[in-house]
């Protein structure tokens, strides 16, 4: 059972969000909150493998949320689901410690696809969202002519760009005709030679640095 909260100011997407959830066999709607408030309140009180955040909240914005969430707990999943597409806002949320980035548009069986995703160590988003950041630090990369590429392999760059395209451990491993083995040992060796811990945290300093 995947235990997952919501937090999303509007209410009639609030409540689809959790009927949603709730009504789907292997899926746990544990917690709603109309702002972050509320949410980091109850945080250590109730059982969360991820959170669902919005961005555009009152007071204490989707974010600012997700640091301070990750300060409580900092193996939490939270998975943004915004309006907000424009790279620099996907960027920040990534670099805060957010798991993955969808839109709210995305259908909901790709919405649940994300969720257990994201517990099998994946880091969906969405994929012109990806793309788009991607080609941002590109250009980035190509104005400011160098850039340390942190000694990582060729194959360990591809695994990146897989990961930054959301697929998850044994979709990368099918690409590239590996084992997931090979692919949890490449990205370890990713979070070593970047200096990170977490998927979210590679992709952005990756994109940041222009190694991808």
């Amino acid at each position: 059972m995947i235990n997952v909260a919501i937090v999303e100011d509007n209410n009639t997407i609030r409540e689809g969000l959790a009927a949603l959830i709730s009504g789907t066999p292997g899926y746990n709607c544990t917690g709603a909150y109309p702002d972050c408030e509320k949410f980091l309140t109850n945080l250590p009180k109730i059982n969360i493998d991820v959170v669902l955040m919005d961005i555009g909240l009152p007071g204490i914005n989707g974010i600012e949320g997700v640091k301070k969430a990750k300060i409580i707990n900092p193996a939490l999943n939270i998975l943004m689901l915004t309006i907000y597409e424009e790279s620099n806002v996907v960027f920040e949320a990534l670099c805060a410690g957010a798991c993955g980035y969808l839109v709210k548009k995305t259908p909901p069986s790709r919405l649940l696809e994300a969720i257990n995703d994201i517990c099998e160590g994946g880091s969906p988003m969405s994929s012109h969202i990806a793309r788009q950041i991607i080609s941002v630090f590109h250009q980035k990369k190509n104005l400011n002519g160098n850039s340390s590429d942190y000694e990582l392999t060729q194959r360990e760059k591809e695994v990146l760009n897989h990961l930054a395209d959301g697929y998850n451990y044994q979709e990368i491993a099918d690409k590239l005709f590996i084992s997931v083995d090979t692919v949890r040992h490449h990205i370890r060796n990713i979070y070593k030679k970047l200096h990170v811990h977490s998927q979210s945290e590679a992709v952005a300093k990756a994109i940041r640095k222009g190694i991808i």
